[in-house]
């Protein structure tokens, strides 16, 4: 078998990291977890799993401190988990069979020259899995042989960048962000404060009449766009209520990040 690292950034996570190092047993062979200074146990968890830990600053942009995770990662494969997913048994048992397996006979054809894997994701938002908004099959590129892949570092929401052939795995990560809604409206406040903080500083280079049409698109035709194409055209609707305030509040991030821009300094 081919090892594998799984390689996590953290900060006050004691509630999540012990179900993700759990569900990865058996697979990784080594645990890397670049820590941003949390409060709570999150690191004493982290240490009963035999995990390689750093300690840094909590930084704004957290994919800096996933990036040290992953350049700190010694193994043939990286596999790139936040502390709130989980790897089901079905995933597990394919990246076993699929990408660290050296025997011809259980690995397909497709996954020979394979630098690196987009998986899919299911997220769970007040207690059910949504499968529709854009929200599924959300596909995520997480594993990706050593040296092949790194991420930008440049945005919240961007994906690695992989060197090669990427191949796709049939079954999803298991995600798990929010514990409830008021865990929820934190975790949107703080993307918003990040959002706030890029619409500022694109727009010291833009002119005047750029700057209106901002105002009128982030205030109005933004969240309107989108609220209509998550909720009808990608059929959150299908998800209950749960859909409805995904796609509501997925909506409300433009304006609310464009009024915190307001009040930053330049």
């Amino acid at each position: 078998m081919k090892t594998l690292s799984v390689v996590i950034a953290t900060f006050n996570e004691e509630k999540n990291i012990g179900r993700c190092l759990d569900s990865v047993n058996g697979l990784s062979d080594e645990i890397i977890i670049v820590d941003g200074s949390s409060k709570d146990k999150t690191v004493e968890i982290a240490r009963r799993y035999n995990a390689k830990i750093k300690i840094t600053t909590n930084k704004p942009n957290f994919h800096i401190n996933k990036q040290m995770a992953i350049d700190m990662a010694s193994c043939d494969w990286i596999l790139q988990l936040d502390a709130d997913e989980l790897v089901s048994p079905e995933l597990k048992e394919e990246i076993k069979t699929t990408v660290l397996s050296q025997k011809s006979e259980v690995r397909s054809p497709a996954s020979e020259d394979a630098e690196g894997y987009w998986m899919s994701r299911k997220n769970w938002f007040l207690g059910r899995f949504l499968l529709k908004g854009g929200q599924y099959p959300d596909y995520t590129l997480r594993l990706y042989k050593k040296g092949k892949g790194g991420l930008p570092q440049k945005d919240v929401h961007e994906q690695t960048v992989v060197e090669g052939k990427i191949g796709y795995l049939k079954n999803p990560l298991l995600h798990y962000p929010y514990r409830d809604f008021k865990d929820y409206i934190r975790k949107w406040n703080n993307y918003n404060k990040f959002f706030a903080g890029q619409i500022k500083e694109k727009e010291k280079e833009q002119f005047f009449l750029l700057k209106i049409g901002d105002f009128f698109g982030y205030l109005i035709f933004r969240p309107i766009w989108w609220f209509l194409l998550t909720f009808f055209r990608h059929k959150g609707i299908v998800d209950s209520w749960q859909g409805f305030v995904f796609s509501l509040f997925s909506a409300l991030r433009f304006p609310v990040s464009y009024i915190k821009s307001l009040g930053l300094k330049s």
